[in-house]
């Protein structure tokens, strides 16, 4: 037999093959054209009234809040309830199945995002928030912690509330701590920053939508982002006091502390983690109990900023030692 005729016998066979698994395919039933994915039901036909219809019971009269607050101004062509827009559908999605007629013994169909069986991924469920929400700043969202743990929009903000909550210190605070339960212990101890009063947000300090910077801070570092309130502390200062000028977390526990000023321990002990005896000699106080020997007065029962007050840096000519 020829080169010839085995290339064309060849062919042929791939030919048939071909065929035949189209043939096969054709036949089989389209599975993934059926799935909720891709086979998406149609709008309702009378919009809200037609959700108000079974979502305005006792049970769910919270709803009602909706038509007070910002997602539903008829006026703004911007809400879901703006002019030629489609009110719930608008960020539930298409919900004719949903809202439409089924027949006895039939699972009523969920709607496609934001309920507890909705089928949208997490992913496209927040699309339907930030494809509005522009102003916001999301351009980190991707791969910051929040997003990398799962979290959506819709497990922090109500978008059904009269104001959402996360818009309000004394309210965004509660919200944040319900997943941050280190730092709600830390903001109830005796010296802390204000957030238990509610004069103080979370995102005063954090970037929750996500930041290139440590902790999802709003400024490039610790000290910055202190700095944006404890200006004073800021510097240059004539003398420096290294440990400021690198990390005010050294001495500073920035979520709360029970130890006066926030710091991480009390004075002295806390300066000599890094200050040792030679300017005062003798052993000073110690977490236990006083020394046996013969302290330094300027050390036993005292403080050293009783003397060093300018802790955070001075611009006296004379204050070498931080002392004025």
């Amino acid at each position: 037999m020829s080169i010839l005729s085995q290339t064309t016998r060849g062919k042929r066979t791939h030919l048939v093959s071909g065929l035949m698994l189209s043939v096969l395919l054709l036949a089989m039933p389209p599975l993934l054209a059926d799935t909720p994915w891709n086979d998406m039901p149609g709008y309702s036909q009378f919009g809200a009234e037609q959700c108000l219809w079974c979502h305005s019971g006792a049970k769910e009269a919270h709803l009602m809040d909706l038509f007070q607050g910002p997602h539903a101004v008829r006026a703004d062509a911007r809400s879901p309830f703006g002019p030629q827009q489609l009110q719930c559908e608008a960020c539930h999605g298409p919900g004719g199945d949903h809202a439409g007629p089924i027949t006895a013994g039939r699972e009523r169909p969920p709607m496609p995002a934001f309920g507890s069986n909705a089928y949208w991924s997490l992913d496209r469920q927040n699309e339907m928030c930030t494809s509005c929400h522009l102003e916001q700043g999301h351009r980190f969202w991707d791969g910051s912690e929040h997003q990398r743990h799962q979290v959506g929009c819709a497990d922090c903000h109500n978008s059904h509330a009269r104001v959402d909550p996360m818009s309000l210190a004394s309210t965004q605070n509660a919200v944040c701590m319900d997943c941050h339960i280190t730092q709600k212990v830390a903001a109830e101890r005796a010296f802390a920053h204000p957030l238990r009063h509610g004069a103080m947000a979370c995102a005063d300090c954090h970037a929750p939508h996500g930041s290139p910077n440590e902790a999802m801070l709003v400024q490039f570092n610790v000290n910055q982002n202190c700095y944006t309130c404890h200006a004073d502390k800021r510097g240059p200062h004539l003398w420096e006091h290294a440990p400021v000028a690198e990390d005010c977390t050294h001495c500073h526990v920035p979520h709360g502390s029970n130890h006066p000023g926030m710091l991480t321990r009390r004075a002295p002990l806390l300066c000599q983690t890094c200050h040792g005896r030679e300017s005062h000699v003798g052993v000073g106080q110690t977490a236990d109990a006083l020394p046996g020997a013969n302290p330094s007065n300027l050390l036993l029962l005292d403080s050293c900023m009783n003397c060093h007050t300018q802790v955070h840096g001075s611009n006296h000519p004379s204050g070498r030692a931080l002392a004025r």
